[in-house]
């Protein structure tokens, strides 16, 4: 067992799984064609979320820079996951928090955020993340004092996986051919993806996005509006669009063959991962794909019905 001074250095580090029921082709490293994939189980982090990584790595870039210190409010807009993290950090740190979220957010996550201390301000659900976004940056004008990380134009919120989940991926799995993340703040990708990139010739890196006109929580299709300033198309190969009803079947099945408990973003990206896979397996090429999994709020099984009938 590893010892830690205080909860925030138990950031990271988190397994990565071979998935040997749902990979195309499971084979030991003597199979040439062997077609596998990886989920790297950020629920181990403290809040079970891959947001706990930029979410601390913000608040200390914004403690160096001067614009945080004791007592300062954090306003920051969020569909729930950065939110929670950033609540648990501040709370830790002493900072107090103010969360934007639509109206239409889980109830499960509001009782997180509120456990943490953190205040909630609820923007329209129409439009979902990007009318919060809206309304954080209003409030942050209008009260000077209030710093506003923004985590969808945050650099330190791609450094977070440039520096910790990339070199963790690559330590675990170097022979990685691809990498496929949800597309949301475009974090996750970009510091992931261009870390890989450098690192790993011919490596592809795969977003999982909404189908148009389609929701999966947490994610974003950039053909509908609001692009996020990290977003670098440059950096991926390819973009895969996942209907809502794919999304929980994939998520319901990595439950009942593999005994991961992940989210609905989560089976959105294994949707997409499975359609590389049958790509490669068409092509008759080997192939390793990682992919992240987070686990489902807790006490409401991922979604419920009636949400996921209104996805």
């Amino acid at each position: 067992m590893t010892r830690y001074d205080s909860l925030l250095q138990a950031l990271g580090n988190t397994p990565l799984v071979g998935l040997r029921q749902l990979s195309p082709r499971w084979a030991d490293e003597a199979d040439a064609a062997h077609v596998r994939l990886w989920a790297k189980l950020k629920d181990r982090n403290p809040t079970g979320s891959i947001k706990d990584r930029p979410a601390l790595r913000m608040i200390e870039q914004a403690e160096q820079d001067g614009r945080l210190s004791p007592g300062t409010t954090i306003v920051e807009p969020t569909s729930g996951n950065t939110g929670i993290s950033l609540a648990m950090a501040a709370r830790l740190k002493g900072y107090r928090l103010i969360c934007v979220m639509p109206e239409n957010t889980s109830m499960e996550r509001r009782q997180l955020l509120e456990f943490y201390g953190a205040k909630i301000t609820f923007s329209p659900a129409e439009g979902g993340s990007n009318t919060a976004v809206a309304a954080a940056k209003e409030l942050a004008a209008a009260n000077p004092s209030w710093v506003m990380l923004y985590q969808y134009g945050n650099p330190a919120n791609t450094d977070a996986h440039y520096c910790g989940t990339g070199p963790e991926l690559l330590a675990d799995l170097p022979e990685v051919t691809h990498f496929v993340a949800g597309l949301g703040t475009a974090g996750t990708l970009m510091g992931t993806g261009r870390f890989l990139r450098e690192r790993v010739p011919g490596v592809q890196i795969v977003a999982a996005e909404p189908r148009y006109g389609e929701g999966v929580y947490a994610l974003r299709n950039i053909d509908q509006g609001f692009v996020p300033e990290l977003y670098d198309p440059e950096v991926l190969t390819a973009r895969y669009s996942v209907g809502a009803h794919d999304a929980v079947r994939r998520t319901r099945e990595l439950a009942a063959a593999e005994g991961i408990f992940a989210g609905i973003s989560t089976g959105a990206v294994r949707h997409a991962a499975l359609g590389v896979a049958a790509n490669v397996v068409q092509s008759g090429n080997r192939a390793d794909i990682a992919y992240d999994a987070v686990r489902a709020p807790p006490a409401c099984g991922g979604r419920s019905d009636e949400e996921e009938r209104r996805q």
